[in-house]
């Protein structure tokens, strides 16, 4: 069977806001996007409603209607009676005008229905077959009991709802006829579906709107009257006991809207603490004149209800009430999916979660489930992840920017715009000689370090980087500041580089003592030949001399 609600994947955020809503918790996530699980779905349209990102979608039939519709067979709509006010002073008469123009050989109102589910209803009670009796109208309310309280079934009034008595009804009447319903509910399409031959398509009042405006149909604001149409007031709290005139005095009537609400209820009647009583049941605060698509797209929840009670009349529709077995239908159990983990098998899980003992299960309801323990189970049941936990995924970040932060061999400082030292790591005390981080804390930078390249950075914006020495603390330091508008938050990072420093001052130094050895050695090799030209020298004047004399000698003899 095809699921009523989809999901655009590409609008879904990952913001858990639908199974924070879902009563039912029949979401799964996995791969940061929300599933629908259609085994346990009760088509209530909360998620529908609540979704920011309008990623849940209700499936359209307007083209199957259509296709219905140029067959050339009669196509019958039967209108909810929230109709009045969800098209505002439109009346049914003009509704019938402005479907008709699309194609539709009539409109009737659903209350005609609702007039007979109720006589049905009082013959229930009369007869006194259930200790308790729980109505039958709400859609939503029936797959609650169908898949979530299946021994509650005994208790529903096996009465077909408003729509299909009154769709079976119309074929009735004309055996030819498909029959179309129009209303404020997802879940209606579910019933549609599940009991096929009755009601051949379902569409919500915003499909027909998108139809209406995509055809140039507008529908005329007039708005008729008529006394026999008590049954208009149903789709309101206690609609349907306002319209059951003939009551039995042994049983107690009691209206419950809302599916927390009815929930508590069925709890109640569970443990016994319930007897002959019928219970009205409605899936949505405030009953279908507040239905999903009315919520969504017109919530203005008192308004519509005195549009629907001052449209109603005073007295029943002149109907001809079916035979019983004609109203009568039988409920299948539709449980979902309910394998349930083992405790050992949930406290490993929670332990996964950072849930090692009682008090750090914090219950604060971030994934969409109540408590830790809820989640842990649908964890085990692949309907949640891990990673859902937003305290679990924090102290985790935490952790790893802490490991990070304490270990990293630079120093690291966090100040804010008034210059106020907020975070130091343990490199930054051992670079400044400080004995541990509460010791500066608080403190203004400039007792640590020269606050311009601070008060620079907060002023452009920009990162600053210089290379400077910290006299105090004898540290040769490279000093990055940097300053982010988002947190508005300074950030510095210092890396000691002494020992570098002292290396190039070692280098330097033995380049200087090079310099000074190469420059005596080229001194003293100097003096040598200077001394050993000069000997050179007296001793070619001494030969001169000598081989003068000689030669002079030579001459005289």
């Amino acid at each position: 069977m095809a699921h009523c609600l989809t999901l655009k994947k590409s609008n879904c955020k990952n913001c858990y806001k639908c199974i924070r809503n879902c009563p039912v918790k029949a979401i799964r996530f996995s791969g940061d996007q929300a599933h629908i699980i259609a085994d346990e779905c009760i088509l209530c349209g909360r998620c529908f409603v609540v979704c920011p990102q309008n990623a849940k979608e209700i499936v359209s039939e307007v083209e199957k209607v259509k296709v219905m519709i140029q067959s050339g067979e009669p196509v019958i709509a039967s209108m909810a009676p929230s109709f009045i006010a969800n098209y505002d002073g439109v009346g049914i008469d003009a509704m019938r005008e402005g479907l008709q123009k699309l194609g539709f050989a009539d409109v009737e109102e659903t209350a005609i229905g609702a007039t007979m589910v109720k006589t049905d209803y009082e013959r229930l009670v009369h007869e006194k077959q259930k200790p308790v009796i729980i109505s039958s109208s709400c859609a939503s309310v029936n797959l609650l009991i169908q898949k979530h309280y299946p021994e509650m079934i005994k208790y529903l009034a096996d009465t077909l709802s408003p729509m299909q008595a009154h769709c079976r009804d119309i074929k009735r009447r004309n055996p030819e006829a498909k029959t179309v319903f129009i209303g404020p509910c997802v879940a209606k399409k579910d019933e549609a579906q599940r009991y096929p031959g009755i009601v051949d398509a379902a569409l919500t009042f915003e499909e027909l709107t998108e139809w209406l405006e995509k055809e140039n149909v507008r529908l005329e604001k007039k708005v008729d009257s008529n006394p026999e149409s008590l049954a208009r007031i149903f789709p309101t709290v206690a609609g349907i006991l306002r319209t059951m005139k003939d009551r039995d005095p042994e049983y107690e009537y009691v209206a419950v809207d809302g599916i927390e609400n009815c929930i508590a209820a069925l709890e109640d009647v569970a443990a016994g603490r319930v007897n002959n009583c019928f219970m009205e049941m409605s899936a949505c605060k405030g009953s279908c004149v507040n239905g999903p698509v009315m919520e969504k797209y017109h919530p203005w929840f008192i308004t519509d209800y005195l549009s629907v009670t001052r449209y109603a009349g005073d007295k029943d529709f002149p109907v001809e009430q079916p035979e019983i077995s004609e109203l009568s239908r039988r409920y299948d159990i539709l449980e979902g999916m309910k394998d349930m983990p083992t405790e050992r098998k949930i406290q490993e899980i929670l332990s996964k979660m950072g849930k090692k003992k009682p008090s750090d299960e914090l219950n604060c309801g971030t994934c969409g489930y109540d408590t830790c323990r809820e989640k842990a189970i649908a964890i085990y049941q692949g309907k949640a992840e891990i990673e859902m936990c937003l305290p679990y995924l924090k102290e985790k970040a935490e952790n790893f920017s802490n490991i990070i932060f304490d270990n990293t061999p630079n120093g690291l400082l966090v100040l804010n715009e008034r210059l106020e030292i907020q975070q130091i790591n343990p490199a930054a005390c051992r670079i400044m000689n400080i004995r541990r981080p509460s010791d500066v804390l608080g403190s203004q930078i400039v007792t640590l370090l020269d606050p311009k390249p601070f008060l620079d950075a907060l002023e452009s914006r920009k990162s600053v980087f210089q290379c400077a020495y910290l006299a105090e603390y004898d540290r040769y330091v490279e000093e990055q500041v940097l300053y982010d508008q988002s947190y508005r938050m300074l950030f510095c990072m210092l890396e000691d580089v002494s020992d570098e420093a002292a290396e190039r001052e070692k280098k330097a130094e033995m380049r200087r003592q090079t310099t000074e050895v190469a420059d005596k050695v080229v001194e003293k090799q100097m003096r040598i030949v200077q001394d050993i030209a000069s000997l050179l020298g007296e001793t070619a004047a001494e030969t001169k001399i000598a081989l003068t004399n000689l030669k002079e000698s030579m001459k005289d003899e």
